[in-house]
Protein backbone atom coordinates (compact mmCIF):
# COMPACT_ATOMS: atom_id res chain seq x y z
CA UNK A 1 0.00 0.00 0.00
CA UNK A 2 1.21 3.54 -0.81
CA UNK A 3 2.26 6.33 1.52
CA UNK A 4 -0.75 8.55 0.81
CA UNK A 5 -3.14 5.88 2.07
CA UNK A 6 -1.32 5.70 5.40
CA UNK A 7 -1.14 9.49 5.68
CA UNK A 8 -4.88 9.84 5.12
CA UNK A 9 -5.59 7.11 7.66
CA UNK A 10 -3.18 8.68 10.16
CA UNK A 11 -4.84 12.10 9.73
CA UNK A 12 -8.25 10.53 10.45
CA UNK A 13 -7.06 9.34 13.85
CA UNK A 14 -9.11 10.88 16.65
CA UNK A 15 -7.44 13.94 18.19
CA UNK A 16 -4.66 14.05 15.60
CA UNK A 17 -2.89 17.39 15.11
CA UNK A 18 0.62 18.16 13.81
CA UNK A 19 2.20 18.32 17.28
CA UNK A 20 0.56 15.04 18.32
CA UNK A 21 1.57 13.51 15.00
CA UNK A 22 5.20 14.56 15.41
CA UNK A 23 5.33 13.14 18.93
CA UNK A 24 3.78 9.83 17.91
CA UNK A 25 5.89 9.45 14.76
CA UNK A 26 9.06 10.18 16.73
CA UNK A 27 8.28 7.00 18.67
CA UNK A 28 6.90 4.66 15.99
CA UNK A 29 8.90 5.80 12.94
CA UNK A 30 6.37 6.40 10.16
CA UNK A 31 2.67 6.38 9.36
CA UNK A 32 3.10 2.98 7.71
CA UNK A 33 4.77 1.62 10.84
CA UNK A 34 1.92 2.95 12.99
CA UNK A 35 -0.59 0.83 11.08
CA UNK A 36 1.58 -2.26 10.64
CA UNK A 37 2.90 -2.63 14.20
CA UNK A 38 1.23 -5.13 16.54
CA UNK A 39 -0.96 -3.52 19.17
CA UNK A 40 1.16 -4.67 22.10
CA UNK A 41 4.29 -3.20 20.47
CA UNK A 42 2.61 0.19 20.09
CA UNK A 43 1.47 0.11 23.72
CA UNK A 44 4.99 -0.70 24.85
CA UNK A 45 6.58 2.01 22.68
CA UNK A 46 4.14 4.76 23.65
CA UNK A 47 3.70 3.65 27.25
CA UNK A 48 -0.06 4.06 26.92
CA UNK A 49 -3.05 1.85 26.35
CA UNK A 50 -5.27 3.96 24.08
CA UNK A 51 -8.14 3.09 21.78
CA UNK A 52 -6.34 4.63 18.79
CA UNK A 53 -3.64 1.97 19.20
CA UNK A 54 -6.04 -0.96 18.96
CA UNK A 55 -5.79 -3.13 15.85
CA UNK A 56 -9.53 -2.91 15.20
CA UNK A 57 -9.52 0.88 15.31
CA UNK A 58 -6.52 1.15 13.00
CA UNK A 59 -8.07 -1.31 10.53
CA UNK A 60 -11.21 0.81 10.51
CA UNK A 61 -9.16 3.92 9.72
CA UNK A 62 -7.41 2.18 6.83
CA UNK A 63 -10.74 1.18 5.34
CA UNK A 64 -12.00 4.77 5.54
CA UNK A 65 -8.73 5.97 4.05
CA UNK A 66 -9.04 3.61 1.06
CA UNK A 67 -12.41 5.15 0.22
CA UNK A 68 -11.08 8.67 0.68
CA UNK A 69 -8.03 8.02 -1.48
CA UNK A 70 -10.22 6.60 -4.24
CA UNK A 71 -12.53 9.62 -4.06
CA UNK A 72 -9.58 12.02 -4.25
CA UNK A 73 -8.05 10.26 -7.24
CA UNK A 74 -11.36 10.16 -9.13
CA UNK A 75 -12.16 13.84 -8.48
CA UNK A 76 -8.73 15.49 -8.80
CA UNK A 77 -8.68 16.36 -5.10
CA UNK A 78 -5.27 17.29 -3.76
CA UNK A 79 -4.28 15.94 -0.35
CA UNK A 80 -2.14 18.45 1.55
CA UNK A 81 -0.41 16.66 4.41
CA UNK A 82 1.10 18.81 7.13
CA UNK A 83 4.68 17.89 6.16
CA UNK A 84 4.15 18.77 2.47
CA UNK A 85 5.70 22.03 1.20
CA UNK A 86 2.33 22.96 -0.35
CA UNK A 87 0.58 22.79 3.04
CA UNK A 88 -0.08 26.37 4.30
CA UNK A 89 2.90 27.08 6.52
CA UNK A 90 1.13 29.88 8.40
CA UNK A 91 -1.45 27.35 9.56
CA UNK A 92 1.26 25.20 11.14
CA UNK A 93 1.80 28.01 13.66
CA UNK A 94 -1.63 27.17 15.14
CA UNK A 95 -1.84 24.42 17.76
CA UNK A 96 -5.13 23.06 16.41
CA UNK A 97 -4.12 22.91 12.74
CA UNK A 98 -5.46 19.89 10.84
CA UNK A 99 -3.02 17.17 9.83
CA UNK A 100 -4.55 16.87 6.36
CA UNK A 101 -6.33 19.31 4.05
CA UNK A 102 -8.31 18.41 0.94
CA UNK A 103 -8.25 20.86 -1.95
CA UNK A 104 -9.91 21.36 -5.31
CA UNK A 105 -7.75 23.79 -7.28
CA UNK A 106 -4.13 24.82 -7.27
CA UNK A 107 -3.73 28.08 -5.37
CA UNK A 108 -0.44 28.84 -3.65
CA UNK A 109 -1.51 28.87 0.00
CA UNK A 110 1.93 30.21 0.91
CA UNK A 111 1.59 33.28 -1.28
CA UNK A 112 3.11 36.58 -0.16
CA UNK A 113 -0.14 38.28 0.88
CA UNK A 114 -2.97 36.06 2.16
CA UNK A 115 -5.98 38.06 3.35
CA UNK A 116 -9.13 36.61 4.94
CA UNK A 117 -12.33 38.64 4.58
CA UNK A 118 -15.31 37.64 6.70
CA UNK A 119 -18.62 39.09 7.79
CA UNK A 120 -22.32 38.65 8.22
CA UNK A 121 -24.52 36.68 5.83
CA UNK A 122 -26.88 39.69 5.93
CA UNK A 123 -24.49 42.12 4.28
CA UNK A 124 -25.74 45.65 3.65
CA UNK A 125 -24.78 47.97 0.81
CA UNK A 126 -22.24 49.58 3.19
CA UNK A 127 -20.38 46.31 3.73
CA UNK A 128 -20.65 45.19 0.11
CA UNK A 129 -19.22 48.48 -1.17
CA UNK A 130 -16.37 48.30 1.32
CA UNK A 131 -15.42 44.73 0.34
CA UNK A 132 -15.73 45.51 -3.38
CA UNK A 133 -13.44 48.52 -3.16
CA UNK A 134 -11.03 46.79 -0.79
CA UNK A 135 -10.48 43.73 -3.00
CA UNK A 136 -10.26 45.83 -6.15
CA UNK A 137 -7.58 48.09 -4.69
CA UNK A 138 -5.63 45.27 -3.07
CA UNK A 139 -5.37 43.72 -6.53
CA UNK A 140 -4.10 47.00 -7.94
CA UNK A 141 -1.69 47.80 -5.12
CA UNK A 142 -0.16 44.43 -4.21
CA UNK A 143 1.44 41.50 -5.99
CA UNK A 144 0.80 37.86 -5.05
CA UNK A 145 -2.53 38.39 -3.27
CA UNK A 146 -4.84 35.55 -2.23
CA UNK A 147 -8.32 36.33 -0.86
CA UNK A 148 -9.75 33.79 1.60
CA UNK A 149 -13.32 33.48 2.86
CA UNK A 150 -15.96 30.89 3.72
CA UNK A 151 -18.15 30.82 0.56
CA UNK A 152 -21.20 31.77 2.66
CA UNK A 153 -23.93 34.23 1.75
CA UNK A 154 -23.35 37.95 2.21
CA UNK A 155 -19.83 39.22 2.91
CA UNK A 156 -18.08 35.94 2.03
CA UNK A 157 -19.46 35.55 -1.48
CA UNK A 158 -18.98 39.27 -2.14
CA UNK A 159 -15.25 38.87 -1.46
CA UNK A 160 -15.03 35.78 -3.68
CA UNK A 161 -16.96 37.36 -6.55
CA UNK A 162 -14.91 40.54 -6.55
CA UNK A 163 -11.67 38.56 -6.43
CA UNK A 164 -12.83 36.60 -9.48
CA UNK A 165 -13.62 39.84 -11.31
CA UNK A 166 -10.17 41.22 -10.48
CA UNK A 167 -8.33 38.02 -11.44
CA UNK A 168 -7.18 37.42 -7.85
CA UNK A 169 -6.93 33.79 -6.66
CA UNK A 170 -9.60 33.22 -4.02
CA UNK A 171 -9.95 30.32 -1.58
CA UNK A 172 -13.25 29.14 -0.15
CA UNK A 173 -12.87 27.22 3.11
CA UNK A 174 -15.91 24.96 3.49
CA UNK A 175 -17.34 23.07 6.47
CA UNK A 176 -18.00 19.74 4.77
CA UNK A 177 -16.52 17.16 2.41
CA UNK A 178 -15.80 17.98 -1.23
CA UNK A 179 -18.59 15.75 -2.54
CA UNK A 180 -21.12 18.50 -1.76
CA UNK A 181 -21.31 22.27 -1.61
CA UNK A 182 -23.09 24.52 0.87
CA UNK A 183 -24.81 26.71 0.01
CA UNK A 184 -25.65 25.04 -3.31
CA UNK A 185 -26.49 28.45 -4.82
CA UNK A 186 -22.76 29.19 -4.93
CA UNK A 187 -21.82 26.13 -6.96
CA UNK A 188 -21.16 28.15 -10.12
CA UNK A 189 -18.87 30.54 -8.24
CA UNK A 190 -17.03 27.62 -6.67
CA UNK A 191 -16.48 26.11 -10.12
CA UNK A 192 -15.09 29.41 -11.40
CA UNK A 193 -12.80 29.67 -8.39
CA UNK A 194 -11.32 26.24 -9.06
CA UNK A 195 -10.86 26.86 -12.78
CA UNK A 196 -9.53 30.42 -12.47
CA UNK A 197 -6.63 29.89 -10.09
CA UNK A 198 -8.57 29.64 -6.84
CA UNK A 199 -9.43 26.75 -4.54
CA UNK A 200 -12.09 25.05 -2.44
CA UNK A 201 -10.45 23.86 0.77
CA UNK A 202 -11.55 21.68 3.68
CA UNK A 203 -10.19 19.40 6.37
CA UNK A 204 -13.26 17.16 6.21
CA UNK A 205 -13.27 13.90 4.21
CA UNK A 206 -15.96 13.30 1.63
CA UNK A 207 -19.30 12.23 3.04
CA UNK A 208 -19.12 14.83 5.84
CA UNK A 209 -22.26 16.94 5.81
CA UNK A 210 -22.41 20.57 7.02
CA UNK A 211 -23.58 21.29 10.54
CA UNK A 212 -23.06 24.15 12.99
CA UNK A 213 -20.04 22.68 14.76
CA UNK A 214 -18.22 22.24 11.45
CA UNK A 215 -18.67 25.90 10.54
CA UNK A 216 -17.14 27.04 13.81
CA UNK A 217 -14.27 24.57 13.41
CA UNK A 218 -13.48 25.67 9.86
CA UNK A 219 -13.01 29.24 11.09
CA UNK A 220 -9.65 28.19 12.52
CA UNK A 221 -8.46 27.53 8.96
CA UNK A 222 -9.82 30.85 7.65
CA UNK A 223 -7.94 32.61 10.45
CA UNK A 224 -4.83 30.45 10.51
CA UNK A 225 -3.84 30.49 6.83
CA UNK A 226 -3.92 34.30 6.58
CA UNK A 227 -1.66 37.23 7.37
CA UNK A 228 -4.60 39.48 8.16
CA UNK A 229 -8.30 39.03 8.93
CA UNK A 230 -10.78 41.71 7.93
CA UNK A 231 -14.28 41.81 9.42
CA UNK A 232 -16.51 43.81 7.09
CA UNK A 233 -19.82 43.67 8.97
CA UNK A 234 -21.07 41.66 11.92
CA UNK A 235 -23.75 41.80 14.55
CA UNK A 236 -22.90 41.46 18.24
CA UNK A 237 -22.21 39.72 20.50
CA UNK A 238 -22.04 36.46 18.50
CA UNK A 239 -21.40 35.37 14.95
CA UNK A 240 -19.00 33.38 12.84
CA UNK A 241 -17.05 36.47 11.80
CA UNK A 242 -16.48 37.48 15.43
CA UNK A 243 -15.39 33.92 16.21
CA UNK A 244 -12.88 34.08 13.36
CA UNK A 245 -11.60 37.45 14.60
CA UNK A 246 -11.04 36.10 18.12
CA UNK A 247 -9.23 33.09 16.70
CA UNK A 248 -7.07 35.46 14.71
CA UNK A 249 -6.15 37.30 17.89
CA UNK A 250 -5.33 33.97 19.54
CA UNK A 251 -3.11 33.05 16.57
CA UNK A 252 -1.34 36.45 16.69
CA UNK A 253 -2.82 37.51 13.37
CA UNK A 254 -3.55 41.14 12.56
CA UNK A 255 -7.31 41.69 12.78
CA UNK A 256 -9.08 44.65 11.17
CA UNK A 257 -12.70 45.80 11.29
CA UNK A 258 -14.78 48.32 9.39
CA UNK A 259 -16.38 50.82 11.80
CA UNK A 260 -19.96 51.98 11.40
CA UNK A 261 -22.80 53.86 13.04
CA UNK A 262 -23.64 52.74 16.56
CA UNK A 263 -27.28 52.45 15.55
CA UNK A 264 -26.59 49.93 12.76
CA UNK A 265 -27.13 46.30 13.81
CA UNK A 266 -24.47 44.87 11.51
CA UNK A 267 -21.85 47.41 12.56
CA UNK A 268 -22.15 46.52 16.25
CA UNK A 269 -19.77 43.57 16.08
CA UNK A 270 -17.06 45.52 14.26
CA UNK A 271 -17.39 48.47 16.61
CA UNK A 272 -17.09 46.09 19.56
CA UNK A 273 -13.90 44.52 18.14
CA UNK A 274 -12.34 47.94 17.70
CA UNK A 275 -13.50 49.16 21.11
CA UNK A 276 -12.02 46.08 22.82
CA UNK A 277 -8.71 46.38 20.94
CA UNK A 278 -9.23 43.07 19.17
CA UNK A 279 -9.20 44.76 15.76
CA UNK A 280 -7.59 47.77 14.11
CA UNK A 281 -9.88 50.25 12.42
CA UNK A 282 -9.81 49.97 8.63
CA UNK A 283 -11.41 52.12 5.95
CA UNK A 284 -9.61 51.10 2.76
CA UNK A 285 -6.81 49.05 1.21
CA UNK A 286 -4.17 51.68 1.98
CA UNK A 287 -4.95 51.35 5.70
CA UNK A 288 -4.28 47.62 5.51
CA UNK A 289 -1.11 47.95 3.45
CA UNK A 290 0.33 50.59 5.79
CA UNK A 291 -0.58 48.66 8.96
CA UNK A 292 0.97 45.46 7.61
CA UNK A 293 4.05 47.35 6.41
CA UNK A 294 3.67 45.78 2.95
CA UNK A 295 5.40 47.28 -0.07
CA UNK A 296 2.74 48.37 -2.55
CA UNK A 297 3.04 48.30 -6.29
CA UNK A 298 3.65 51.85 -7.65
CA UNK A 299 0.41 53.51 -8.68
CA UNK A 300 -0.31 53.86 -12.38
CA UNK A 301 1.34 56.96 -13.78
CA UNK A 302 4.20 56.79 -11.27
CA UNK A 303 7.49 56.64 -13.12
CA UNK A 304 9.93 54.30 -11.40
CA UNK A 305 13.59 55.18 -11.49
CA UNK A 306 15.46 51.93 -11.23
CA UNK A 307 18.78 53.47 -10.33
CA UNK A 308 17.88 56.59 -8.37
CA UNK A 309 20.88 57.86 -6.45
CA UNK A 310 20.05 58.82 -2.89
CA UNK A 311 22.13 60.56 -0.28
CA UNK A 312 23.07 58.99 3.07
CA UNK A 313 20.51 61.23 4.80
CA UNK A 314 17.78 60.17 2.36
CA UNK A 315 18.69 56.54 3.02
CA UNK A 316 18.30 57.16 6.77
CA UNK A 317 14.85 58.64 6.16
CA UNK A 318 13.84 55.76 3.91
CA UNK A 319 15.06 53.17 6.45
CA UNK A 320 13.06 54.86 9.22
CA UNK A 321 9.89 55.00 7.11
CA UNK A 322 10.21 51.37 6.09
CA UNK A 323 10.75 50.32 9.70
CA UNK A 324 7.80 52.32 11.06
CA UNK A 325 5.48 52.04 8.06
CA UNK A 326 5.13 55.84 7.92
CA UNK A 327 6.44 58.92 9.67
CA UNK A 328 5.37 62.43 10.66
CA UNK A 329 7.67 65.40 10.08
CA UNK A 330 8.12 66.32 13.75
CA UNK A 331 8.75 62.72 14.80
CA UNK A 332 11.24 62.16 11.99
CA UNK A 333 13.23 65.30 12.75
CA UNK A 334 13.55 64.23 16.40
CA UNK A 335 14.39 60.61 15.56
CA UNK A 336 16.93 61.39 12.83
CA UNK A 337 18.30 64.66 14.25
CA UNK A 338 17.74 66.47 10.95
CA UNK A 339 16.46 70.08 11.06
CA UNK A 340 12.86 70.49 9.92
CA UNK A 341 13.67 72.69 6.92
CA UNK A 342 16.37 70.35 5.65
CA UNK A 343 14.16 67.31 6.27
CA UNK A 344 11.29 68.83 4.26
CA UNK A 345 13.62 69.58 1.36
CA UNK A 346 14.94 66.01 1.39
CA UNK A 347 11.41 64.54 1.52
CA UNK A 348 10.26 66.78 -1.35
CA UNK A 349 13.11 65.52 -3.52
CA UNK A 350 12.39 61.91 -2.48
CA UNK A 351 8.71 62.37 -3.36
CA UNK A 352 9.67 63.76 -6.77
CA UNK A 353 11.90 60.72 -7.36
CA UNK A 354 9.10 58.32 -6.44
CA UNK A 355 10.73 57.11 -3.21
CA UNK A 356 8.07 58.32 -0.75
CA UNK A 357 4.40 59.28 -0.80
CA UNK A 358 3.02 62.32 1.03
CA UNK A 359 0.02 61.77 3.32
CA UNK A 360 -2.30 64.19 5.13
CA UNK A 361 -0.98 65.63 8.39
CA UNK A 362 2.63 66.10 7.20
CA UNK A 363 3.12 62.35 7.14
CA UNK A 364 5.07 60.25 4.66
CA UNK A 365 5.36 56.58 3.81
CA UNK A 366 7.60 54.57 1.46
CA UNK A 367 6.36 54.46 -2.14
Amino acid sequence: MNGLLYRIAFSLTRGMHPKVADELLSRVGSERDFFNMPEDTLIRITGRRLQILSSAYRDELLEKARKEEQFCMQNNVRCLYYTDPSYPQRLLECDDAPTMLYALGDTDLNSQHVISIVGTRNATAYGVNFITNLVENLGKRLDNVVVVSGLAMGCDITAHKRALEEGIPTVGVVAHGLDTLYPSEHRRYAARMVHEGGMILTDYPHGTRPHRGNFLARNRIVAGISDAIIVAESGAPRGGALHTARLGQLYNRDVFALPGRTSDVYCAGCNMLIKNNVAHLIENADDLIAAMNWTPRPEEGTQQQLFTEISPQQQLILDALRHNGEGQINNLTAELNIPVGQLMALLTEMEFNGLVLALPGARYRPA
